[in-house]
């Protein structure tokens, strides 16, 4: 597994995907940017990464794989492994961050003297946030990784299917219900439990994560031991 992750971020990851995991996390920063839209530019990771330029499909990643002497569906836990790091580079990125923004929150207001909040759940609720984005990367790849591995071949429909669920997964748990009437209890659970509460539903959602990953590994290995290249 080392060797394969090893041939994952040397040879399969194109450059531009460590440009995008290091830049994107600083959009934290943007003063009224909606914290949940930064973790989708994870996604647009993929379409890179099992396309590139002059790499992945394009290459034939997937068919030198293959004929490697290792079992496909290590060839599936080896990206999906490669994905998980990305995920969770990002996340250690802009977790570094936040300290900083709540700083500049502090001290940067608007033209009529008051101060930048972020659009739904705001960066006092920061953890559970991670929590949720941590759910819908699970559900992202949920829905990506079975269908590619079906043929090894639909990177547009399973990256669009990716981005669009989460999408509006994300819409409606991190910007939508804080503003619905009647959900002012999720809003005040989600930032104004205590850490505490946070860091029990960011455990929940680990847990999820770890669960909802074992059963892409399994459904995506199975699919590509059925293709023949």
């Amino acid at each position: 597994m080392k060797a394969l992750l090893y041939k994952e971020f040397k040879l399969a990851m194109h450059p531009i995907c460590y440009i995008f995991i290091a830049i994107f996390p600083f959009m934290v920063l943007i003063p009224s940017y909606p914290l949940a839209i930064g973790f989708i530019y994870v996604l647009t990771c993929y379409p890179i990464l099992f396309l590139g330029a002059n790499k992945g499909q394009q290459s034939n990643d997937l068919l030198y794989s293959t004929l490697l002497p290792i079992r496909k569906k290590d060839i599936v836990l080896a990206r999906i492994m490669t994905v998980a790091i990305m995920q969770f580079a990002f996340i250690a990125i802009m977790s570094a961050l936040v300290p900083l923004t709540m700083y500049l929150q502090t001290i940067i207001k608007a033209d009529d003297g008051s101060l930048f909040t972020n659009p739904g759940i705001s960066i006092n609720g920061y953890v559970s946030l991670l929590g949720i984005a941590l759910v819908g990367f699970s559900i992202a790849d949920l829905i990506f990784f079975p269908i590619y591995y079906k043929n090894g071949k639909s990177i547009v429909m399973s990256t669009l299917m990716t981005i669009i669920g989460f999408i509006i997964y994300l819409s409606i748990f991190t910007i939508a219900l804080p503003y619905i009437p009647g959900f002012e209890w999720y809003t005040k659970f989600l930032c104004d439990s205590g850490l505490g509460v946070q860091f029990i539903i960011l455990g929940v959602a680990l847990v999820i994560y770890v669960f909802m990953h074992y059963l892409v590994y399994r459904i995506s290995a199975k699919r590509l031991e059925k293709v023949d290249f």
